[in-house]
């Protein structure tokens, strides 16, 4: 790894770099757990002090509300030429929830400890959050105008369903994002070094459509000492084991072909496509990038039944995290109907489609050339995320999302682990390099 790789073009950073690690251990220290199903701390202490950063360097910002605390942030800063598209970044203000009792520093203290951030939201995502911040708070306090619109949104409930954030304003507030066709947000533009050392650089381009099932099975109640006629509890068990076991084919998108291709032309060696679970093994940290990403999933998370030994209940239920490659919906929906069975009801807690944008246009190219900017020896590839964001629900207004948050993060860093992870954290270098390259790419807009 070059020095300059890690501290090239600091001056430019600027303030930027000087604040951003400061506002993310602020951020952290907001404690904006989202257990789902609207319990949680709400998010409105942190949306407060994003609009306070904001309103300080002259941005005017806008607090929303979809149910009491419930907060986002949105601002359009003007730009200089109004005939260029407006364009969007967006990132969540919410945190999954974290037992301080597993953790090596308490996850909402927002600690500099050994050159990183720790805490709840350090990658997911409030270090994100804060580069961005930091990135506007400089540019407007040196009057560096994009063309285009700037469209910043910092909203709540990315860690559930969105309905209290990201899907309530593209519903009641999209005024906001009027002429808006491109966006950047999280899980993308981050550090992955391979075993020979080459620094891998995915910016998603797509992410997995989402179908997040609630399964239920009715019964005939009775006395557990007795033959059970209809058993909800055996017959949910059954559909879930062969749900669980089910091996779901390789399917390979052209955005994921894409990055395969990305991939053997940085690593210098062939893949082989008929064998990609091998080569997940044989590549390490390398192939965690498409292992989750080449198939359907759908794994079982919640089940729940009965309520006393010698009883047997009149229903069973449970929830199944399920995710499907880009036009692979309606297969997955058919696979999973008849591993199911016809006695298991199904209906969906949340559904959206597969998100997906243009790895070969000029906007890509731009966030590759701005990572290559700070970093001489990165490669840049297009990378479908397994997961989902926020940029499904702006989707729906025919705005196209970009995973980039970047990041040049230690080889031995477990940043896949970080997310959700217990004792997340962020290199306070690796926060000081994404502000170096979002300020880059900005001048493009």
């Amino acid at each position: 790894m070059t020095e300059r790789g890690w501290s090239g073009h600091a001056e430019a950073g600027g303030s930027a770099a000087d604040e951003v690690a400061e506002i993310c251990s602020d951020l952290i220290r907001i404690d904006t757990t989202n257990e789902g199903q609207g319990r949680g701390r709400p998010e409105r202490p942190a949306a407060e002090h994003v609009a306070a950063l904001l309103d300080e360097v002259g941005v005017t910002p806008t607090i929303v509300e979809s149910a009491p605390g419930r907060s986002s942030v949105l601002a359009r800063i003007t730009g200089t030429e109004p005939s260029r598209p407006a364009f969007l970044m967006h990132g969540h203000l919410d945190v999954v929830p974290a037992d301080p009792a597993d953790w090596a520093v308490n996850p909402f203290s927002g600690e500099v400890r050994d050159g990183n951030v720790w805490g709840r939201g350090a990658v997911d995502m409030k270090g994100s959050v804060a580069m961005m911040l930091a990135v506007v708070r400089r540019r407007m306090r040196e009057g560096r105008l994009t063309g285009g619109d700037l469209v910043l949104a910092f909203l709540a409930d990315e860690e559930s369903t969105g309905d209290f954030g990201s899907r309530h304003v593209v519903e009641r507030h999209r005024d906001f994002l009027t002429g808006c066709t491109e966006a950047i947000s999280e899980s993308g533009g981050f550090s992955v070094t391979a075993d020979g050392g080459e620094r891998i650089y995915p910016i998603a381009t797509g992410e997995r459509g989402t179908a997040w099932m609630n399964l239920t099975v009715r019964g005939v109640a009775g006395h557990g000492s007795k033959p059970p006629k209809d058993n909800p509890v055996a017959e949910l068990s059954h559909a879930i084991s062969r749900l669980a076991a089910y091996e779901w084919p390789v399917r390979l998108t052209p955005a994921v072909r894409a990055l395969l291709d990305g991939l053997a032309r940085a690593l210098g060696t062939a893949l082989d496509h008929d064998r990609l679970d091998a080569e997940v093994r044989r590549l390490g940290a390398i192939g965690r990038l498409f292992e989750s990403t080449i198939r359907n999933s759908a794994n079982p998370t919640v089940l729940e039944a009965g309520y006393k030994v010698n009883v047997i209940p009149g229903q069973a239920t449970a929830q199944v995290d399920g995710r499907f490659l880009p036009g692979t919906g309606q297969e997955f929906l058919e696979t999973v109907e008849r591993l199911l069975g016809p006695e298991v009801t199904r209906e969906f807690i949340n559904f959206e489609e597969a998100a997906a944008a243009d790895a070969r246009g000029p906007t890509f190219a731009a966030l590759a050339d701005a990572i290559r900017a700070e970093d001489p020896q990165a490669h840049p590839v297009p990378y479908v995320m397994s997961g989902g964001t926020d940029g499904k629900s702006f989707a729906r207004l025919g705005i196209s999302g970009f995973g980039f948050a970047p990041l040049m993060l230690p080889p031995d860093l477990d940043y896949f682990g970080m997310f959700h992870g217990v004792d997340e954290r962020v290199p306070v270098e690796g926060l000081k390099f994404g502000t170096r390259v979002l300020d880059r790419f900005l001048d493009t807009r």
